[in-house]
C-alpha cells in the first residue's frame, strides 16, 4: 500500500509556486502561479477587446468577440503551437485559471440576478408568455431529437437522460442581457417586438436555469435517480430557505441605505459574502455554486439604490477582467479540429439547422397564428429569441465537466452558439425596420406666423449640472402670451454602456432606443423631478423623458424624438464648461460630436447653450429682473431665428444674450449666458 502511495504521489505534478524571486536570481516567473496568472489575464483582455473594437463597426454585442477570443486563444488556433500553449497555458495553471475565472463568473452571474426583476416577470402579458413557452418547448423537443442522431455517431457512450436534457437546455435558451444589447442597440426596445422580446427574454432566462439545474441534478456521478431528486429537493430547500431568511436580511439593509446617503461598507461586504457563503451551498449541493450567486442577486431589492451601490463597487472588476477568463478557459477546451469530415460537418449543419428552426418558427407559428403579429415582427422577434450567450456556454461547460458532451460534441455546440448569436443583429435590421419619423409637420422653428400657437422645446441635458441652467433658460422662454403657452420635452441623455448597469437601467425601463416616457412613480428617473417641481411653479408644460444609447448614436434619438413630438427647437448644452476662473473646460469630444450630429440631421431648429454663470442655485424671477438681450444680427435665416427667440424672452426682460456664431465670443466674453443658433433648413 505505502509503494502505490509513493508512486501516485510521484506521478502527480508538482503544484506551482505563487511567487518568484525574479529573473534575476534565474527564475522563470512563468513557472509560478501569480505571475502567470497576471499574464494571462492581460493577454486574454487585450486579445478579446482587440476583437470586440473590430466587430464594433458590425454591432455584434462584446460576447461574441470574448468567445472568438477563446476559441482563437486555444488549441483551434493560437494553441496548435505546443510552445505557446505550454508557456502560456501550461497545463499545471489551469486549476488556478478555471479558479478564477469561476469566481468571476459566481460575481458576474450575481450582477445577473440584479438586473433580472421578478416583479415584471410576474406582470408579463399573455402574448410573451405563450412566445417565451413556444420558444422554449419546441426548441427543447428537438434538441432531444438531435441527441438521439448525436449519440449514434459523434456522442457514443453518453450518459442518455442527461445527455437529453442538456441538449434540449443547450438549444433552448435565449441570452437575456446579449437581447437587451443588441434591442438597444438596434433601438427596437420602444418597438412592440422590443416589448414582447424582453419580456419573453426574461422569463426564458428563468425557466433556463430550472432547466440546468434539472441538467446538472441528472448528470452526477451516481446513477441512481434517488440522488437525482435529493439533489433537486435540496435545491428547492436553498431556494426557500434563501426567501425566508436572506431576502428578509437584504431587504433590512436596503431600508437602512436610503437615497442620497452613502451605503455602508459592512452591508457591501456582508452581500458579497452572501453571494460566496450561498455558492458554497449549492456547490455541496450538488446543483453548482453559480446557482447560489444568481439566487441571491435575484433577491436584492430592486427598488432601492442599494443594488445600485452594489453594480458600481464590482462590475467593472468583474466583467472587465475576470470574466473574460471565463471564455478563454472555455475556448481552451474547444477544438474545432475535431469537427473533421464530411459527418462532423454534416452534423453541425443539422444542430444549427435545429437550433434556429426550434426556436424561430415556433415563435413565429405563436405569433403568426394566435396573436396575428405581422410576419415581418414575427421574423424578427424569432431571431432575436435565437440570441445565445453566456449561459449557453456555462451550460456546455458544465456538461463537458461533467463528461456529458465530448470534445466533438461540445465544439460543435459552441460554433452553434456563436453562429446564431452573430447572424441575429444582420438579419433583424433586414428584415425588421419600424417607420421612426412621422408625417412632416409646421412649425418647424421659434419663428412663424401665428405667435399664439405652442412653442415645443425639446431640452436636452446629460447630467445635473446642467438642470439649473435649462429651467432658467425656459423660464426666460415662456414669454406672457394667453395662448401660446410653451411645452418642453426635458431628455435625460444617458450612454449606454457595456456595463451591466446600463443593461439593468434597460430592463428597469422596459422602454429604451428611443426616449421613453417615465410614467410610473416609482421608477423614474430622478433628475426630472427638478422639472417636474418647476412645472407645479409654472405655467410650462413639462414631459420627462429618457433616451439610452450610446453616445455616436443618441443623436439619432433625438432628432427622432424631435420629429415625433413636433418640436420646433432642440436645446443641447455645450461640450465645455465654465470653471471656477472662467476659463471652459471640455467634457470630451465625444460630446461635441454629439452636437454636431444632431446640427447635421436635426428636423427643426437647434439651440447650443454655453453656460458663463448663469445657472447658479435658483430659478429666475422674471418679474424682479429688468435687462437687456443682446441679439447681433448679420442677417440669414440663422439670426431671423435668433431675433425671433430673443423677442419671446424679451417679454419678460431677462439678461440673456444670444449670438448666431462662436466669432461674437471675445465680444460679449462678460455676457452669464450664450446660445449658438442653427435654423433647421440651415442645418
Amino acid at each position: 500500500m505505502a509503494a502505490n502511495t509513493s508512486n501516485v504521489t510521484a506521478a502527480l505534478p508538482k503544484p506551482m509556486k505563487a511567487t518568484s524571486n525574479g529573473a534575476f536570481q534565474h527564475e522563470n516567473p512563468l513557472d509560478y502561479a501569480l505571475p502567470l496568472l497576471i499574464l494571462q489575464i492581460c493577454l486574454v483582455v487585450a486579445f478579446t477587446r482587440t476583437l470586440a473594437f473590430l466587430l464594433k463597426p458590425l454591432r455584434q454585442p462584446r460576447v461574441i468577440a470574448e468567445i472568438i477570443g477563446g476559441i482563437l486563444l486555444g488549441p483551434s488556433a493560437l494553441g496548435r503551437s505546443e510552445r505557446f500553449l505550454h508557456t502560456v497555458f501550461p497545463p499545471k495553471s489551469m486549476t488556478v485559471l478555471d479558479t478564477v475565472a469561476n469566481i468571476g463568473l459566481l460575481f458576474f452571474l450575481f450582477l445577473v440576478g440584479l438586473e433580472l426583476d421578478i416583479r415584471s416577470i410576474r406582470r408579463t402579458g399573455k402574448k410573451s408568455l405563450a412566445i417565451a413557452g413556444a420558444g422554449i418547448t419546441l426548441p427543447f423537443l428537438l434538441g432531444i431529437g438531435t441527441s438521439f442522431v448525436l449519440r449514434s455517431t459523434i456522442s457514443k457512450g453518453s450518459a442518455h437522460a442527461p445527455f437529453l436534457v442538456f441538449m434540449g437546455v443547450s438549444l433552448s435558451i435565449t441570452a437575456f442581457p446579449v437581447l437587451a444589447r443588441i434591442l438597444a442597440e438596434l433601438k427596437l426596445l420602444t418597438t412592440d417586438v422590443g416589448r414582447i422580446a424582453m419580456s419573453a427574454a426574461a422569463v426564458n432566462d428563468v425557466v433556463a436555469w430550472i432547466l440546468l439545474a434539472l441538467a446538472i441534478a441528472l448528470s452526477g456521478s451516481n446513477t441512481s435517480p434517488l440522488i437525482s431528486l435529493w439533489v433537486l429537493l435540496c435545491g428547492v430547500g436553498f431556494v426557500v430557505f434563501s426567501v425566508y431568511v436572506i431576502r428578509p436580511l437584504l431587504e433590512l439593509m436596503a431600508r437602512r441605505s436610503p437615497d442620497g446617503e452613502p451605503v455602508k461598507e459592512i452591508y457591501i461586504c456582508i452581500t458579497l459574502s452572501l453571494v460566496l457563503a450561498s455558492s458554497f451551498v449549492t456547490d455541496s449541493i450538488g446543483i453548482h455554486a453559480l446557482f447560489g450567486a444568481f439566487v441571491v442577486g435575484i433577491l436584492v431589492p430592486k427598488d432601492s439604490p442599494f443594488p445600485g451601490v452594489l453594480i458600481e463597487k464590482i462590475e467593472d472588476l468583474v466583467a472587465g477582467l475576470f470574466l473574460p477568463l471565463y471564455f478563454a478557459s472555455s475556448g481552451l477546451k474547444t477544438n474545432v479540429a475535431t469537427i473533421s469530415g464530411a459527418q462532423s460537418w454534416g452534423l453541425l449543419v443539422l444542430v444549427i439547422a435545429t437550433a434556429c428552426f426550434g426556436k424561430i418558427i415556433g415563435t413565429m407559428l405563436v405569433s403568426r397564428m394566435i396573436f396575428k403579429v405581422p410576419f415581418r415582427e414575427a421574423a424578427a422577434l424569432g431571431f432575436l429569441m435565437n440570441t445565445k450567450g453566456l449561459v449557453e456556454l456555462i451550460v456546455l461547460n458544465i456538461g463537458k465537466d461533467r463528461k456529458v458532451l465530448n470534445d466533438q460534441t461540445f465544439a460543435v455546440l459552441v460554433l452553434m452558439a456563436l453562429f446564431t448569436t452573430f447572424i441575429t443583429t444582420p438579419i433583424v435590421m433586414a428584415v425588421y425596420k419600424p417607420a421612426r419619423k412621422g408625417a412632416p409637420y409646421k412649425n418647424r422653428t421659434v419663428k412663424r406666423k401665428d405667435l399664439d400657437t405652442e412653442l415645443r422645446l425639446l431640452a436636452c441635458f446629460h447630467s445635473s449640472r446642467n438642470i439649473p441652467t435649462m429651467i432658467n433658460l425656459v423660464e426666460c422662454s415662456r414669454g406672457t402670451r394667453q395662448r401660446g403657452r410653451l411645452c418642453v420635452y426635458a431628455m435625460h441623455l444617458m450612454e449606454l454602456s457595456e456595463r451591466s448597469s446600463a443593461i439593468s437601467m434597460v430592463h428597469k425601463a422596459r422602454k429604451n432606443g428611443l426616449p421613453f416616457w417615465n410614467k410610473k412613480r416609482d421608477d423614474r428617473d430622478q433628475m426630472v423631478i427638478a422639472f417636474e417641481a418647476y412645472q407645479q411653479l409654472s405655467s410650462v408644460t413639462i414631459r420627462p423623458m429618457t433616451a439610452i444609447s450610446a453616445l455616436n448614436t443618441i443623436y439619432e434619438d433625438i432628432c427622432t424624438s424631435a420629429h415625433q413630438k413636433r418640436a420646433a427647437m432642440i436645446l443641447l448644452p455645450f461640450h465645455k464648461h465654465q470653471r471656477v476662473d472662467g476659463s471652459l473646460e471640455s467634457l470630451g469630444h465625444s460630446l461635441q460630436e454629439v452636437n454636431q450630429r444632431v446640427l447635421r440631421h436635426s428636423p427643426c431648429s437647434v439651440g447650443i447653450l454655453i453656460d458663463r454663470g448663469f445657472g447658479g442655485t435658483t430659478q429666475v424671477s422674471a418679474s424682479d429682473v429688468s435687462s437687456k438681450i443682446v441679439v447681433p444680427f448679420f442677417g440669414g435665416s440663422d439670426d431671423m431665428e435668433a431675433l425671433a427667440y430673443g423677442m419671446r424672452m424679451a417679454e419678460h426682460y431677462i439678461n440673456l444674450p444670444l449670438i448666431s456664431n462662436y466669432s461674437s465670443f471675445n465680444l460679449l466674453y462678460d455676457l452669464p449666458f450664450l446660445i449658438k443658433l442653427a435654423r433647421y433648413d440651415n442645418v
